[in-house]
């Protein structure tokens, strides 16, 4: 509901003393490559390529090596130029955009101070200089954000009111439940607000919260600053009871007693500075706006001497306090504040609540809050389905908009969850609203519903493909083919007599679509499936090539030989990871999570940014129930999905591609007794 509070502030306010601060829009390396081809000529598709050697925000431009592996040659001359000028146009400003929530607010006229713009949306002004503009002028700035995840709990609340006749609320949750604790223990988070990324997941068995300040501490130690400043190990080796908790004075102990010792939000660093540095309250403010998030270039170094030599000076050993300032440093790149995590956490326990003891509600209302956290829907659906909910298709007479609950004797909690039409590519709200409106009773044909709904040619063909005319009895290809033999009503003049003939079409018989053909078509219309995963249908030939389940792991022992394969999910390169690429791949049993380091990264670049299937030959790593692949060798196996969308098998192992093939000597046998 952001946009009601940012209308209620212009009527509040008035648009001539309120108004969006701006942000600049500067090239990074894709757009700069983008801009940079088009201008020098090049042709969409080798743009295309060049742009897809990229990772994510990079702003390193396009390596030369790079473009060796595209097959092209970077000396050459318009080649060379474009190169050199990609790196030039990286940081230069590519246009003025407005920023998501930052408010500006003036006792005076606001456009005595800057001009003041219509934004491309509707009722929107803003101003043209951006936040840093604003606090080098310090200028008063409200930020007005929102959480979907809110959206996601507010819907999921009104579901439960709607079938179970209960009313919750964020302030209304029961407190302390031990199933949402042991949940959380498991890290079985997907979809959970701030705990369901890989580090969280990874963290979350190794701390245990077993009550509320624990998901405070677990929402702010999993943070760029608290890992920079060396703070996550020491304060897991306390709490495990590894290392003993200690502090150098009382007034510190005062600071640091809530968290062992270990300085894990901003205010703890600022209470450190007055305490056991000599800071006055103004400084420790001067301090902690030094430490202020998402900073480019930070301030804090320049506190360093002061606090230092304060420590020192009052008794405090010089390595504590450097030790005391390093940790405090690692705040400059991304440090919560206890408040904000605390505020956090409670969402991250009412969304653990959801997911714990309403499992179809909350996978309903991730849907419809769309598009949400890590996760697909895909992902989203097959959570629920592992948690005992029943998940029901997409279809013309049970679908709304919205994915829905519909009662189910059979179902966990007596629901089942109904997929919505928004969840099939290229459905429009509007088109939509026209196919429930004029439901009533159900549509028996293609034909009722095209003259009921008006809906057009296209709209009728997207239904088809994503298979939503099984109730009135077609398959995907039987419905698809109905529709085509509608006729054109966009021709008025031949309407009637083309109506007049519709329906005395002899039948056909179509042939049946594989199990592989319809997997892939489920994806490619719905972004999911509710027949098998792919690497069901693929696991024999993977079983051939010697890829294990991701079930089969946990049996394993450390720093194992293991070889996984399964469909990506994500991929990550945090900005405090050293390079270091984590991915998540997903097989019919599980989820795998592999760490690729940068080495490994640089020698199989195209297939870590372009696989869709990717295979990986590693050892693995575990550390109690935590497990992951280090990856050693990386394979590009999307062709088997190809294969499986045709109707086709893959290949056996014996003809499998030539960067499969084992040298006998160099690599373990993947299919050995010792191995397995």
């Amino acid at each position: 509901r952001r946009e009601e509070v940012i209308q209620h502030v212009y009527e509040k306010y008035g648009r001539d003393r309120a108004g969006l601060a701006a942000t600049v829009i500067c090239y990074r390396s894709r757009s700069a490559i983008r801009e940079t081809g088009k201008a020098m000529g090049l042709s969409l598709d080798l743009v295309d390529r060049l742009a897809g050697q990229i990772w994510g925000w990079s702003e390193e431009g396009v390596a030369e090596a790079r473009v060796r592996e595209l097959g092209l040659d970077p000396g050459e001359r318009r080649m060379a130029q474009t190169i050199a000028l990609t790196r030039e146009l990286i940081g230069a400003p590519r246009h003025l955009s407005q920023h998501v929530g930052d408010f500006v607010m003036t006792e005076g006229p606001l456009s005595e101070l800057v001009p003041i713009e219509n934004a491309a949306m509707a009722d929107r002004t803003v101003i043209e200089w951006d936040k840093d503009d604003l606090d080098t002028l310090g200028i008063l700035k409200v930020d007005i954000l929102a959480l979907g995840m809110l959206t996601c709990l507010g819907k999921g609340f009104e579901l439960i009111r709607q079938h179970w006749g209960r009313a919750f609320d964020l302030a209304a949750i029961p407190a302390d439940d031990a199933k949402v604790y042991d949940m959380l223990c498991r890290a079985d988070s997907l979809g959970v607000f701030q705990v369901e990324s890989r580090a969280q997941m990874a963290m979350l068995p190794r701390l245990k919260p077993r009550n509320f300040y624990d998901l405070v501490i677990e929402v702010a130690i999993v943070r760029p600053g608290p890992i920079q400043g060396d703070m996550v190990h020491p304060y897991l080796r306390r709490r495990n009871g590894e290392e003993v908790v200690s502090f150098p004075s009382k007034d510190l102990e005062a600071v640091l007693g809530k968290t062992l010792g270990v300085p894990l939000f901003q205010e703890q660093a600022m209470k450190i500075a007055i305490v056991a540095a000599g800071f006055t309250p103004g400084e420790a403010d001067q301090l902690r706006r030094a430490m202020a998030t998402f900073r480019h270039v930070g301030t804090i170094h320049t506190f360093e001497e002061k606090l230092i030599d304060g420590m020192v000076a009052r008794g405090y050993d010089r390595a504590f306090a450097e030790r005391c300032f390093r940790q405090i440093e690692g705040f400059g790149e991304y440090g919560f504040p206890e408040s904000h995590a605390a505020s956090f956490a409670l969402l991250v326990y009412v969304s653990a609540w959801m997911k714990c003891h309403y499992p179809a509600v909350f996978a309903c209302a991730l849907l419809n809050s769309q598009p949400l956290g890590f996760y697909a829907p895909a992902q989203i659906v097959r959570d629920a389905i592992e948690h005992g909910v029943s998940v029901r298709e997409a279809d013309i007479n049970r679908s709304d908009w919205d994915s829905t609950l519909e009662p189910d004797g059979d179902a966990v909690g007596g629901y089942a969850l109904r997929i919505g039409l928004r969840q099939i590519k290229g459905m429009s709200e509007a088109a939509a609203a026209r196919l429930v409106a004029a439901r009533g009773n159900g549509y028996d044909d293609p034909l009722a519903l095209r003259r009921r709904a008006g809906l057009e040619a296209a709209v009728l063909e997207r239904l088809a493909r994503a298979d939503a005319f099984r109730s009135i009895g077609l398959d995907r290809r039987e419905a698809l083919w109905a529709v085509k033999g509608l006729p054109d009503t966009s021709l008025p003049l031949f309407a009637v007599a083309g109506e007049a003939d519709e329906g005395v079409e002899a039948p056909v018989a179509l042939p049946a679509a594989s199990v592989g053909e319809d997997v892939s078509q489920d994806y490619a219309t719905l972004r999911l499936t509710l027949r098998q995963h792919p690497m069901a249908l693929l696991r024999p030939a993977m079983e051939d090539r010697g890829y294990r389940q991701a079930m089969r792991l946990g049996g394993m022992g450390n720093n194992r030989p293991v070889r996984v394969a399964g469909i990506v999910l994500v991929r990550q390169r945090p900005g405090t990871a050293s390079g270091v690429i984590f991915a998540t791949l997903e097989d019919e049993t599980g989820i795998v999570n592999v760490i690729i380091w940068p080495k490994t990264f640089e020698r199989f670049r195209p297939i870590v940014l372009g696989a869709k299937l990717l295979g990986v030959d590693g050892r693995l790593q575990r550390e109690g129930r935590v497990i992951h692949v280090i990856a050693e060798r990386l394979t590009d196996l999307s062709s088997d999905l190809a294969v499986l969308a045709a109707g086709g098998a893959p290949l056996p192992p014996a003809l499998a591609r030539a960067d499969e093939v084992k040298r006998p000597g160099r690599e373990p046998d993947y299919r050995s007794r010792d191995f397995h």
